[in-house]
């Protein structure tokens, strides 16, 4: 079984996080979705090149309470492909695992904590 694919999305906190898009935008070029959740940067799959990924790459408030329990600045989004086989293997290994979930449209999610308290999110995209 694989365990984590790619990277599917960088997250981070700012005190500010409509100036912080602003500047990436206008620096670097990095533009938020129209819908403002962040940017989408499309590539193709390494072993099925007619296959569309993406990484999602988005700015949160400060006070966002997404993150927690974790108390870092950062969350990464890890792709997986068979999210229940993983979080299974990860159980029996000793890794702390929220038991929330969340499934939607484009895929679903799980979280487990590093050993660092830093929270981690799994995502298995659709089929």
């Amino acid at each position: 079984m694989k365990r984590v694919t790619g990277i599917g999305g960088i997250f981070f906190k700012a005190d500010n996080a409509e100036k912080l898009y602003n500047w990436y935008e206008k620096y670097l070029g990095i533009k938020r979705a129209p819908d403002g959740s962040g940017a989408m940067f499309e590539w193709r799959e390494a072993d099925d090149s007619q296959r569309k990924g993406m990484t999602i790459w988005a700015v949160f408030r400060r006070d966002t309470k997404y993150f927690d329990p974790s108390r870092s600045g950062f969350m990464i989004n890890y792709r997986v492909d068979d999210l229940d086989a993983l979080l299974e293997t990860l159980r029996k290994e000793g890794v702390e695992i929220d038991p929330y979930r969340e499934n939607y449209d484009y895929g679903r999610f799980a979280w487990i904590m590093d050993p660092e308290g830093n929270r981690v999110e799994l995502w298995e995209p659709p089929k």
